[in-house]
């Protein structure tokens, strides 16, 4: 068996990754990751990637990284929790970034990409393990070539495949992904089965840096920001001017709550213009687009020379739909 550095967040999902992964047989080492964003720390658990025996159940306030130790002493395997906060708060940035460039951030896949699947890596490879698990739905398996490929997860309610598709396509061989293969309620049956203190913990809904959910006070009180400086119109897609609004950053496209204008029928954002600070309502129809142009893609099978047909996710719980993707030369 192997040495696996398992995340552990201290809810269930993860807890039972690490626990199959040590009934499997493996070395496992539980590894939380504190951001620092909004615990008022008593004490900091600083990590040496290259010395972490040192800060062995270090000292930590947050609730969810004693709920993670409580697990990995049942389990018996050490466990160590490291401060990434001056990694994370260029999560942080990027997360008011963009909403006051007018579109959605999906800070958890960036967070995947730069932290989890980077930082965590750096310190499998400082501990010698040969993979990295976490407690994310999703598969690894092998694609029609032969080569790892990442995959939808059995309980599709579940799924967080579309999470993952940043990771680098080199590290494919070393992730574990033990939960992928259970419906979750499969993962709380095993839970309470092996008595692990998370078992009937309920699964995070929020933002783990957003605590009270309300994004745009967040992005304010980040950004220094205020209705005066920071307020707009809201329009119709025909000019006309139905209300005001004191930030972007309150809005995503295709949002129906919370516009706090009447129109005598559903109006949904169809588009929002951070240079004017305008928000674009109209009906539901004038949502719809055929196309799209998509930066920064991240090829986990070999990029495609030409024209691919393909099924096409555009958020988390959109349905998968029938698509063609053209690779542009300027990547």
């Amino acid at each position: 068996m192997a040495r696996v550095v398992a995340a552990m967040s201290g809810g269930v999902d993860s807890s039972v990754a690490a626990a199959l992964l040590r009934r499997q047989g493996h070395e496992v080492i539980g590894l939380f990751m504190r951001h620092g964003a909004d615990e008022p720390a008593v004490c900091r658990a600083e990590g040496s990637l290259a010395a972490p025996a040192a800060h062995r159940q270090g000292c930590c306030s947050a609730a969810d990284a004693a709920d993670a130790r409580r697990v990995a002493e049942q389990l018996g395997i050490p466990f160590f929790a490291l401060e990434f906060s001056d990694h994370f708060a260029r999560i942080v940035d990027y997360f008011c970034d963009e909403y006051l460039r007018g579109r959605t951030p999906n800070p958890c896949i960036v967070c995947n990409t730069w932290l989890k699947f980077g930082r965590l890596f750096e310190y499998a490879d400082a501990v010698g393990a040969e993979f990295v698990a976490t407690g994310h739905y999703a598969r690894r398996g092998q694609a029609a070539d032969g080569a790892p490929a990442i995959f939808r997860a059995i309980d599709e309610s579940k799924d967080q495949s579309y999470a993952l598709f940043g990771i680098e396509r080199r590290l494919l061989p070393r992730i574990l992904l033990p939960v992928g293969e259970f419906a979750k309620a499969e993962i709380r049956r095993m839970a309470a089965q092996w008595n692990l203190p998370v078992a009937d913990k309920p699964d995070s809904q929020e933002i783990c840096f957003v605590p009270d959910d309300d994004h745009a006070a967040f992005v304010r009180a980040r950004r220094g920001r205020n209705a005066a400086d920071a307020g707009g119109e809201i329009v119709s897609t025909d000019g006309r001017v139905l209300g005001r609004h004191d930030g972007i950053e309150q809005f995503t496209v295709g949002q129906r709550k919370g516009l706090r204008v009447a129109c005598g029928q559903r109006r949904y954002v169809v588009r929002i213009e951070p240079a004017t600070r305008r928000v674009v309502i109209g009906p539901r129809e004038e949502l719809a687009r055929n196309e799209l142009v998509a930066r920064e893609a991240n090829w986990l099978i070999e990029p495609p020379a030409e024209a691919l047909r393909c099924r096409v996710k555009i958020r988390y719980r959109s349905p998968a739909v029938p698509a063609v993707v053209r690779p542009r030369a300027d990547g």
